[in-house]
Parts: structure tokens; C-alpha cells; sequence
């Protein structure tokens, strides 16, 4: 038990902590030096071998566009279907995890040592715990993953047609049919049960071909759950509880296990800012060698393809927002350049530092958050959305053991194509949100930490789908209006803004607000890539973090240039999610083990 001094910008314990006693040295494998006027200082092998594994990414998709994409689609459509059930699970025991250190006395360790303080004010802090970790994902699902909820739900359950025989050319009309409309109309039906669909089959297929027809296996709607059938109220409340299930306590526990981890081990524990540091409980002095390099390595992958995503995401709702304002085109090129252009902007955020370029930049992002936030509630139905508000928490509550159930589930579309999507990419980011949220938590008690990281940005977070969802919603059942439900997702937000007084300078916010967004997440990204391939410093040349920066914007640009767009961005996140979740499981029970010893300090 006693200090250690500060070594590359890691400040030592304040007061008593359980140091860890280990002859590694933060940087000791790096290679360090200059290419003319531009120092170096990286970590041998973590930054080679991410790299160059990254180079040899982009230039493996350019070259092969087509095969690429059909890789990525096989890759998506493998993990959420094989895995979907281990996904749920790894979440529901983070919420558990969580909640637990909350009751426990192990909620009294401070972060930094017993007598640390902490760096940043609450505004400060919530505005860089938002900025960083979810800014661009609510302006892009803030209308559309409401009111997709509640259109599916409303819509009810159905089960479609499987055909066995061979699917004839396009106009021909195949054998033992009348005419091809016929054929295609049976193909296509549907119903609310696998009965009604044989009913259907039995009446519209010719005696011989009947055989080649049979109802699906399981459901073909993307409703949650058991769906509510033509009963608006019952959908709503359906829907809101599904988003707020992808937007609450599961997302924020994840976050939190992660940066927990990175804030324990490096201010408590004086060891390297870096993954690895939360497993020596676990792996010892092996950490510092080939098990480490690894899970360092993967966390730059992860970090790296979940920002990218989120990026390509942002570009989208960008571009559908200027051209529904100035009637700029929409397409690939459009969102390059707004990925290029954004990608500069991030530089010199990185060149004026934490600081003096995210903190400032998060701060101005959250103040126009919550004008737009306060604008849309109070030109919107506003007693609605306050009682929505409180309604839709009930109903989370009271859906949240049925939706975070990870097996036996018929609703496999939601459960594998929206949840188990969602929380490969909310671990995808960890990484990335934890190492920042880490970085700017120093002085809090782990009670502390955990209620303002996990329970107030889920507070936050319903408030915000309950506005913006909300409202959109009801210009479909009140008003009649459908611009927003039947829009693309990226601009959906936009045509709900369209209903609004002063749309033209609420939109402009918007696409401003994702922009900004979109610069404090790509240099958020880069600061943490930076440190993990530096060995854990902390101060590493700034040349690096411009590489990083740059390679962001390049791998978010290649995927949306694959032949599979956005879904080549969701089945890299897939990917390097399903290895790391695997990861925070073992962040657990590593944070336990060094949290007790703190207390027993």
C-alpha cells in the first residue's frame, strides 16, 4: 500500500491504495523516435499489427468490393442468429454487476485513492459522457427506432411462405399455373399464425404444387415480443419499452464495467491506462506479454469498426438532412465527402487536446442537445409526452424481463436483428467510451460512478426517445401524418422536425448536432486508440492520434463504399464484438478481486 508516482501523465494514488508491485514499466516495449519534424512513440507489437491489419482492411475491401460484402453479410447474419442468446445474457449480467457494486460497500472506493478529487464538474462530465458515448446513435434512432417498434407492434405477428421448388425466371410463369401474378401472390402470403398460412396456401395453390408450399418456421414480423395487433395505446407502450431497452440500463452497464475497469486498475492500482490492466488479477505478469498484446489488439479492432459504424451512421443522416434542406444529392460520394470534410474538422480538435477540443466541443454539443430537446417538447404535445414519459418507464419496467430473455424467444427478428445488433456495437464501443469515460472520472467513488454513469444517462436517454419518438408518433395517430413512418431511417428525423414551427432552423441544429457529434466521437476514438497502441501513455506524440483520426474516417468510408453500405459497417461491429464480450466477462470478476483488496486497504 503505497503511492506511486506519476508516470506519462497517470497520476498517483491520492491517499491510501492497494498499488499493484509489478517491474513493468509504462512504454518500456515501445519504439520511439521521428520521421523528420513528426515523434513516435508506439507500443511493439499492439500498434504494428493493428496497423497494418487495418491497412490491409481497407485496401482488401477497395479491391474487392463484391466479395467483401458478401463476406460481411454472411458474417452479420451468422453471430446475431448463432449467438443471439449469449449477447442478452453477457448484458443482463453487466446490469447485475452494476447494480450490485451500487448496494455493496464496495460502492465506497474512491477512484484515484481515498483522498482523490475529482478533475471535472457533473456539467462537464455528463456533457463528455454523452458527446462520447451515444450522441450520434439518438439523433439517428431518436425518431425512427420508436416508430418502428411501434409500426411492427402495432402491425402484429405474421408468418410467411416457404417455397421449396426451383424460383422460375423473371416473367416466366411456371408449371401448374395459371399465370405468374398467381405464383408471386402465394409466394407472398402471410398470416397471424402458421394455420392461417396453410388456410391461405390450401386456397390459393394449385392441387399439384401445393407440396412445394408450407408456412415458415418461425415469424416473419420485426414486432417485439407478442406484438399488439391493431391496438395503438398497446403498441406504443410496446414500442417506447423496446427503445428504451436498447437505449437504458444494458448499453450504460457496459460502458460502465469497462471504464470501472481502466479507472480501477490505472489510478488505484498505478498500472498502464490499457485493457490489459484489468486482467492482472487474473493473468499476473503475463499480462505485459502475448495475452495482453492481444486483448489490446482486439480492443483496437473493436474500437476501432464500432466508431466506424457509428460514423457511417452520422454520414447518412447528415447528407438526408442537407438534401432535405438545400437539395444536396444523396449517395456514396455526398457522404465521403462529409467524412472527409468531418474527419479534418476532428484533426484539429485533436491538435488543441482533451481539453481545449472534445470538452469545449461536448459542452456546446449538449447545450444545443438540450435546446432542441427543450424546443421539440414544448412546441410539441407537451402534457403527452410528460405522461408518456412516465408511462413509458412503467411499461419498461414491466416488459424488461420478457425482452431481456435470452432464449426460448419467437420474436427472433427483434431479438437478433435489433438487440443482438445493438449490444455487439454498445461492446464494440466499450473500448472506446470506457477508456474516455475513464480518463475523465478520476475522484469519484465507485457508488458514485456507477449511478451517475449508468442510471442518470438512461434517465436521459428515455426522456430524449420519449420527445422525439413520442412526438413523432403522434402526428401518426393524432394528425395523420405519415412523412416520418414512411420515410428512410436516416431522414426520419427530419420530416418529424418538418411538422414543427421554425422546421428549417431546427433541422439545420440537427444536422449540426450530428456533425459535432461525429468530430467529438472520431477524436474521442482516436485519443483512445492512441493510448492502447502506445502502451498506456498518455501523452504520446500527437502525430499519432491524426493517424488514427484519419484511419477512422478511411475505414468508415471503405465499408460504405462495400457492396453492403451500412450493413458492411454492422457486420465489422458484430464481429470484433462477439471476442470482446467475452472480455468484459472476465472484467467482472477482475474488477471484484481488485475492488475487495481496495477495500480491505
Amino acid at each position: 500500500m503505497t503511492d506511486k508516482p506519476d508516470d506519462q501523465g497517470i497520476p498517483a494514488p491520492e491517499g491510501v491504495s492497494e498499488v499493484i508491485e509489478t517491474d513493468y514499466e509504462i512504454g518500456q516495449n515501445n519504439i520511439d523516435g521521428s520521421v523528420g519534424p513528426f515523434g513516435f512513440d508506439i507500443h511493439n507489437p499492439v500498434f504494428l499489427i493493428s496497423g497494418l491489419a487495418v491497412v490491409a482492411f481497407v485496401f482488401y475491401t477497395l479491391a474487392l468490393p463484391e466479395q467483401s460484402g458478401a463476406a460481411f453479410s454472411w458474417l452479420f447474419s451468422s453471430v446475431t442468429k448463432g449467438f443471439d442468446w449469449f449477447f442478452l445474457g453477457a448484458a443482463n449480467i453487466f446490469v447485475l454487476f452494476c447494480l450490485f457494486l451500487i448496494v455493496t460497500p464496495l460502492g465506497n472506493v474512491r477512484l484515484g485513492g481515498k483522498e482523490a478529487t475529482p478533475d471535472y464538474g457533473y456539467v462537464g462530465w455528463f456533457a463528455m459522457l454523452f458527446a462520447a458515448g451515444m450522441g450520434i446513435g439518438l439523433m439517428f434512432y431518436g425518431v425512427s427506432e420508436p416508430m418502428s417498434h411501434y409500426s411492427t407492434s402495432k402491425g402484429g405477428v405474421s408468418y410467411g411462405v416457404t417455397y421449396a421448388g426451383d424460383t422460375p425466371a423473371e416473367g416466366d410463369t411456371p408449371e401448374g399455373w395459371a399465370d405468374r401474378e398467381s405464383f408471386d401472390a402465394a409466394t407472398g402470403l402471410s398470416g397471424a399464425t402458421p394455420a392461417d398460412v396453410q388456410a391461405q396456401i390450401d386456397a390459393a395453390v394449385p392441387e399439384g404444387q401445393k407440396g412445394l408450399f408450407a408456412p415458415t418456421t418461425g415469424r416473419t414480423d420485426w414486432a417485439p415480443l407478442g406484438a399488439a395487433a391493431g391496438d395503438d395505446e398497446a403498441a406504443i407502450r410496446l414500442g417506447m419499452a423496446a427503445t428504451i431497452f436498447h437505449w437504458g440500463l444494458h448499453p450504460w452497464a457496459i460502458y460502465a464495467v469497462v471504464a470501472l475497469a481502466l479507472a480501477l486498475f490505472s489510478y488505484n492500482k498505478g498500472l498502464p491506462l490499457t485493457i490489459r490492466s484489468a486482467f492482472y488479477p487474473i493473468l499476473g505478469d503475463r499480462v505485459w506479454g502475448w495475452w495482453g498484446h492481444a486483448i489490446d489488439t482486439l480492443a483496437v479492432f473493436a474500437t476501432l469498426f464500432g466508431l466506424a459504424t457509428s460514423l457511417g451512421f452520422g454520414a447518412t443522416q447528415a447528407n438526408a438532412g442537407l438534401n432535405e434542406l438545400f437539395g444536396i444529392p444523396v449517395g456514396p460520394t455526398t457522404e465521403v465527402i462529409l467524412i472527409s470534410v468531418i474527419t479534418a474538422i476532428a484533426l484539429v480538435s485533436v491538435l488543441r487536446g482533451l481539453d481545449g477540443g472534445v470538452k469545449i466541443l461536448s459542452e456546446i454539443n449538449m447545450g444545443l442537445a438540450f435546446l432542441l430537446l427543450l424546443f421539440v417538447l414544448i412546441v410539441g404535445p407537451t402534457v403527452a409526452i410528460l405522461t408518456g414519459f412516465a408511462d413509458y418507464l412503467v411499461a419498461y419496467v414491466s416488459y424488461l424481463p420478457q425482452l431481456s430473455n435470452p432464449v426460448g424467444r419467437e420474436d427472433v427478428n427483434f431479438s437478433q436483428g435489433w438487440t443482438s445488433f445493438y449490444w455487439a456495437w454498445w461492446i464494440s464501443w466499450s473500448p472506446f467510451v470506457g477508456m474516455f469515460i475513464a480518463r475523465v472520472s478520476r475522484g469519484r467513488s465507485v457508488r458514485e460512478f456507477i449511478i451517475c454513469v449508468l442510471l442518470i444517462p438512461s434517465l436521459v436517454c428515455v426522456l430524449w426517445m420519449s420527445v422525439f419518438g413520442g412526438v413523432a408518433i403522434q402526428q401518426v395517430v393524432q394528425d395523420g401524418f405519415t412523412g416520418a413512418q414512411d420515410a428512410a431511417l436516416p431522414i426520419q428525423l427530419f420530416k418529424m422536425l418538418g411538422e414543427l414551427p421554425l422546421a428549417s432552423i431546427t433541422s439545420f441544429i440537427g444536422i449540426i448536432l450530428v456533425i459535432v457529434f461525429f468530430v467529438t466521437s472520431s477524436d474521442s476514438g482516436s485519443l483512445v486508440i492512441d493510448t492502447i497502441t502506445a502502451g498506456g501513455k498518455v501523452d504520446a506524440p500527437v502525430p499519432q492520434r491524426v493517424f488514427w483520426c484519419v484511419f477512422e474516417g478511411a475505414v468508415a468510408i471503405v465499408l460504405l463504399l462495400s457492396a453492403g453500405g451500412l450493413a458492411s459497417l454492422q457486420s465489422m461491429v458484430i464481429s470484433t464484438g462477439l471476442p470482446f464480450t467475452i472480455v468484459l466477462l472476465l472484467m467482472c470478476w477482475a474488477i471484484y478481486k481488485g475492488l475487495v483488496a481496495e477495500r480491505n486497504a
